[in-house]
């Protein structure tokens, strides 16, 4: 069997998610062909996501400027079966990095939905807490995404919505009508810290449209913080559907 090219490699860290579940007529105009939403006790779920990458390297090279950013991402929970097993994986709605060489690669490879804006993070550590705010600027506007936690790593456990979110290691987009995009995620399983307390502001309409406003505006039914780790994307595989 031939060795399996990678696209990316880095360290994930820091990601803070925000869970909410949408019926499901929210997210079938966004799943890719061939594929089934995913879902936990009956609900299909999406998740406002804001993570640090560090170490990064696009095809086994560190591009100057590149190595360390944040991503804010809109994700959702989907499933494949290959006509031997089913694999769970994610789509995403949006995807933000402030680096437009690397929008621009993941776009055209994977056919992915980046955009490139504006982005910082502020992150404090200490014996007892973890806070970690990402911030990104679409027009004027500055949108954030906090979480804080009490830093006392834990072990996500089985047959929690923890694993449900976090374990899914494939990602799915679709090419065009007649071809699925495939691409594996390799980690480890990651630790989650216990939150406090989270707060979301961004101007849903804007970065997501009309469909989301009313369902990410509420409280999210879960907010988990992970450790994170060195994480290795691959390169896509090309599927009729």
């Amino acid at each position: 069997m031939g060795q399996v090219k990678v696209f990316l490699s880095a360290n994930w860290e820091y990601l803070a998610m925000l869970n909410y579940a949408v019926p499901d007529e929210v997210l079938l105009p966004y799943l890719p062909k061939g594929t089934q939403l995913d879902k936990w006790n009956g609900h299909a779920m999406v998740s406002v996501v804001g993570f640090l990458f560090n170490n990064t390297k696009v095809f086994g090279y560190k591009w100057p400027w590149h190595t360390h950013f944040e991503e804010i991402n809109l994700r959702f929970y989907i499933k494949y079966f290959d006509g031997e097993t089913w694999k769970r994986g994610v789509a995403f709605i949006s995807e933000i990095v402030p680096k437009p060489i690397i929008a621009l690669t993941a776009n055209f490879l994977y056919n992915e939905h980046y955009t490139y804006m504006p982005t910082k993070h502020h992150l404090t550590v200490n014996s007892d807490v973890i806070a970690v705010d990402y911030y990104w600027k679409n027009k004027e506007y500055w949108n954030k995404l906090s979480v804080t936690a009490t830093n006392k790593p834990q072990p996500i456990l089985p047959n929690t919505q923890e694993e449900f979110i976090f374990e899914h290691y494939w990602g799915y987009n679709q090419q065009n009508k007649n071809t699925l995009i495939e691409y594996g995620i390799a980690h480890k399983r990651w630790q989650i810290y216990p939150v406090l307390s989270h707060n979301l502001e961004a101007n849903i309409v804007e970065l997501y449209g009309h469909n989301f406003q009313e369902h990410l505006n509420r409280m999210p039914v879960s907010v988990f913080l992970a450790q994170g780790s060195a994480v290795v994307v691959n390169k896509p595989k090309y599927i009729k559907v």
